[in-house]
């Protein structure tokens, strides 16, 4: 397989300060990092209908997706993998008000975990937010 851009839709979800994103880990780089949900848009569908259907595969949940605060392009390295990504960055909302008093929510269609993490954490750069660029992007928000 030739290598790709992927474009991706993700969803700030905010519970007061803290932004809902899951844990990944990078074992080549040694390395733990945050990301907010979301996922890969398909063809054909819309970076806004791509939230919706990641967050009824990830979490079994309905979200009211917001504004666009942005569109961040990812250049990276993953697992010493190149990756290039054009991110989609929405704010967005549960419906179910009852998602808010979880603190960990399991993602259905992968090993991963959604937790809550106050937003300081990344402007102090105690933990790694991805894509790059996001931090700065919340900071304006």
């Amino acid at each position: 397989m030739g290598l790709t851009i992927r474009p991706l839709a993700l969803a700030v979800v905010w519970r007061g300060d803290s932004l809902l994103v899951f844990e990944g880990r990078d074992d080549f780089k040694d390395e733990t990092y945050y990301r907010p949900l979301g996922g890969g848009v398909e063809f054909g569908e819309s970076s806004r209908d791509a939230l919706e259907r990641e967050f009824r595969e990830e979490l079994d949940a309905e979200i009211k997706v917001g504004k666009r605060l942005g569109v961040l392009e990812n250049v990276f390295t993953s697992e010493n993998r190149p990756g290039h990504e054009i991110a989609f960055i929405y704010k967005a909302e549960f419906v179910d008000r009852g998602m808010y008093a979880k603190d960990e929510m399991k993602i259905l269609d992968d090993p991963a975990t959604a937790r809550w993490v106050d937003v300081e954490d990344f402007k102090n750069g105690s933990k790694i937010l991805y894509p790059a660029g996001l931090t700065e992007l919340l900071s304006t928000e």
